[in-house]
C-alpha cells in the first residue's frame, strides 16, 4: 500500500486508517483501565499485602511513562507504523504473561511489558500527520488524543461486567485478544510513513531520562505508603533533580537527542505541556471519585450503593462524550484555532467540576457531571496535538508528542497520589475499614478545579500565532533560510522540486498546510522545477509535494510573516515500495 501524501485523496482502504489507528489508542486504554474493579481484591487475588499489590497498577504507570518518549523517537528513526506494532506486541505478551499467573512478581512484570503500549498514542498521531490530508487532519488527532478517555470510559462497565461473572484472569485474556487485533488491522491497513528524522537513537538520553522519571515518578505513587517527608520519599525526589538536570545539560550537547530541549522551550510547546499536567490532573480525580461515591453503601448516608457495573455504566459517558466531541472540535478549531478549542474545553471541565459538587446526590447527577467532564476534557485533549504538531518540524512530531502524552502521564500520577492523600486523610473508620467522606469528594472536586484553573491561565499564555522565527530544520536534509531580499511574491516560500538524483522535477504538486492542518495554498512547479507559495501570515506550516514516478514529501518550514520569501528545495523521494 502506497502512503498517503497530504495532498492526495484518501482511497477507500486508505480511510480506515483513522479508525485502525484510534482502535490502537482505545485497546491501550483498555489495557490500563482493566483492573480498576478489582483494585480493592489484588491483595486477597495475589496472596499480598496491600501496599506491594499496588505495584501492579505504579508499574505499568512507570513503565508507560518511561517508553512514550522513547517510542516516539524511535518511530521518527525508524517507522512510526514499526514501532506501534511493537508496543502493541509487548503489551500482547505482558497480558499473557499476567493471565496466567497468581502471584505478585510475575504480575508486575506482565503489567510493566504492558505499559509499553502507551506510546501508540504519540505514534498514532504522528502517523495521522504524515498520511493524512489536511481536511481530515484535525478531527482524526483529536480522536487519537481522545482515545485514552474513550477507551476508559468504555472499559470501565466492560471490565466490571467480566470481573463480576467471569475469572478475573479473562480480563488480561481480552486485553490480549484486543492488542492482536489492534497489530492485525494496522499491519492491513496502515502504510508506514516515508517521513524519517536524521540521526541516531540516543541511548544515553532514554536512560537517563528513564532513571529521572523513575525517581520522580516513584515517590509520588508510593509516597502516601512511605511517608511524604520520609528520606527515602525525599531522597529519591532529590536524586530525580540532580539525574534530570544532568539529562538536560548533555541533551543540549548531543547532535541528535532524544528529546529536543531547544524545540521543548519554545513558548507554545511548553506551555502547551504544563497544560497537559494539569489537563491529566483534571481527568484522574473524576475517575478516582464517582466509582467510590457510587459503589458506597446508601446507609453511609452519601453513598449511592450501586453496583460494580452499574456504577461503570455510570462513569461510562465520560468516555462516549469524549468520542463525540471530535467533530466538534474540528469544526471549532477550523474556525477559531486549537488554542481558543483548549480554552473552551477547559472551561466547560471548570463547569463540570463546580457543578459537580453540588451533584453527589443521585446517581443521574452523576451521568451529567461525566457528560460535562467528557465534553469538556474530549475538547482540551483534542487540541494538544494539533498545538504541538504545528510547533515542532514534520519529522519530530512522534517524539514531541510522546512527550505531551508523557505529561498528561505525570498530571495523572500526580492526581493519583493527591487525591489518594485527601481521601485517605478524611476517611472514617467503619469496622477497621478505611471509608472514604464526602468531605474527602469534595475536597478532590475542588483539587481539580484549581488544576483547571491553572490549565486555563497557560492556555491564555498561548500566543495566537506562533511567533518563532529564523530556519529549523526539516525532513529531507533541506533547511529553510532566513528571508532574504525581494521575489516574486511579497512572502512566502520559493525554491526547486528536485528528484532523488537532483534533477527538477516539472508539474510537481506543493500544497500548503498551515499550523491548524488547513490548505493555505497550492502550486505547481514549472518546466525547470521552480515553484512560489505565498502565505498569509506568519508562523510554522508544512509543504507537501508529490509528483508521478516519485514518493510523497512533507516539509516542516517557518515563516516570519516579513520581507521576501524563504528560499527552500524540496527533494523528492523515489517512488515508494508497496507494503
Amino acid at each position: 500500500m502506497t502512503p498517503t501524501s497530504p495532498d492526495r485523496p484518501l482511497t477507500p482502504a486508505s480511510r480506515t486508517v483513522v479508525p485502525v489507528l484510534a482502535f490502537a489508542g482505545i485497546t491501550v486504554a483498555v489495557m490500563q483501565t482493566l483492573l480498576v474493579p478489582v483494585i480493592k481484591d489484588l491483595p486477597r487475588l495475589l496472596d499480598t499485602t496491600p501496599g506491594d499489590a499496588t505495584w501492579v497498577l505504579t508499574s505499568t504507570l512507570l513503565s508507560g511513562a518511561v517508553a512514550t518518549p522513547i517510542m516516539g523517537r524511535l518511530g521518527d528513526l525508524h517507522g512510526k507504523r514499526r514501532m506501534l506494532v511493537a508496543s502493541l506486541a509487548v503489551m500482547v505478551a505482558g497480558a499473557l504473561v499476567s493471565a496466567l499467573t497468581d502471584t505478585l512478581v510475575p504480575m508486575i512484570v506482565g503489567r510493566s511489558l504492558q505499559g509499553f503500549a502507551m506510546g501508540a498514542i504519540p505514534l498514532g498521531i504522528g502517523l495521522m500527520r504524515d498520511l493524512l490530508p489536511p481536511e481530515r487532519l484535525g478531527s482524526a488527532m483529536a480522536l487519537m488524543s481522545s482515545s485514552i478517555g474513550v477507551g476508559g470510559g468504555l472499559a470501565l462497565p466492560a471490565a466490571a461486567l467480566v470481573a463480576q461473572h467471569a475469572d478475573w484472569h479473562t480480563l488480561f485474556y481480552g486485553a490480549a485478544g484486543l492488542g492482536a487485533v489492534s497489530i492485525a488491522l494496522t499491519l492491513l491497513v496502515v502504510p508506514e510513513s516515508p517521513l524519517r528524522a536524521r540521526g541516531s537513537f540516543d541511548l544515553p538520553g532514554a536512560l537517563g531520562l528513564s532513571a529521572g522519571l523513575l525517581l520522580f515518578l516513584l515517590p509520588i505513587t508510593k509516597g502516601a505508603d512511605w511517608g511524604w517527608a520520609s528520606p527515602g520519599t525525599l531522597g529519591l525526589f532529590a536524586g530525580s533533580l540532580v539525574v534530570l538536570l544532568l539529562w538536560g545539560w548533555l541533551e543540549l550537547r548531543v547532535a541528535a537527542p532524544l528529546v529536543d530541549l531547544r524545540t521543548t522551550a519554545r513558548r507554545e510547546v511548553l506551555l502547551t505541556n504544563l497544560a497537559s499536567v494539569m489537563l491529566g490532573v483534571s481527568f484522574y480525580v473524576v475517575s478516582l471519585v464517582l466509582p467510590q461515591l457510587l459503589q458506597l453503601p446508601a446507609d453511609t448516608g452519601y453513598g449511592l450503593g450501586r453496583s460494580m457495573v452499574v456504577a461503570g455504566l455510570c462513569v461510562a459517558p465520560l468516555g462516549l462524550t469524549m468520542m463525540f466531541t471530535a467533530p466538534l472540535y474540528a469544526r471549532l478549531s477550523a474556525r477559531h484555532g486549537p488554542r481558543t478549542t483548549l480554552i473552551i474545553g477547559l472551561l466547560v471541565i471548570a463547569v463540570g467540576y463546580g457543578g459537580g459538587l453540588g451533584l453527589m446526590a443521585a446517581a443521574w447527577q452523576t451521568v451529567l457531571t461525566s457528560v460535562l467532564l467528557g465534553a469538556g476534557i474530549g475538547l482540551a485533549y483534542a487540541s494538544l496535538p494539533a498545538l504541538i504538531t504545528g510547533a515542532v518540524p514534520a519529522s519530530e512530531t512522534g517524539a514531541a508528542n510522546g512527550l505531551n502524552t508523557l505529561m498528561r502521564s505525570i498530571g495523572t500520577s500526580v492526581s493519583s497520589a493527591v487525591v489518594g492523600m485527601v481521601l485517605a486523610a478524611t476517611a472514617h473508620d467503619a469496622g477497621g475499614v478505611a471509608v472514604p467522606t464526602m468531605r474527602g469528594f469534595r475536597i478532590s472536586f475542588l483539587i481539580a478545579t484549581g488544576a483547571v484553573a491553572v490549565g486555563l491561565v497557560l492556555a491564555l499564555l498561548l500566543p495566537r500565532r506562533s511567533s518563532a522565527a529564523g530556519g529549523v530544520p526539516v525532513a529531507g536534509g533541506a533547511r529553510t533560510v532566513a528571508p532574504g531580499g525581494a521575489g516574486e511574491v511579497r512572502a512566502g516560500f520559493r525554491g526547486l522540486v528536485l528528484a532523488a538524483d537532483g534533477t527538477p522535477v516539472a508539474r510537481a504538486r506543493i500544497t500548503l498546510i498551515d499550523r491548524r492542518g488547513r490548505r493555505a495554498g497550492s502550486a505547481l512547479s514549472d518546466g525547470e522545477g521552480r515553484y512560489v507559495l505565498a502565505v498569509p501570515g506568519g508562523g510554522p506550516y508544512v509543504l507537501a509535494a508529490r509528483a508521478a514516478g516519485h514518493g510523497p514529501l512533507a516539509h516542516a518550514a517557518t515563516h516570519t510573516g516579513g520581507g521576501g520569501p524563504v528560499e527552500l528545495d524540496l527533494a523528492l523521494p523515489g517512488e515508494t515500495v508497496p507494503a
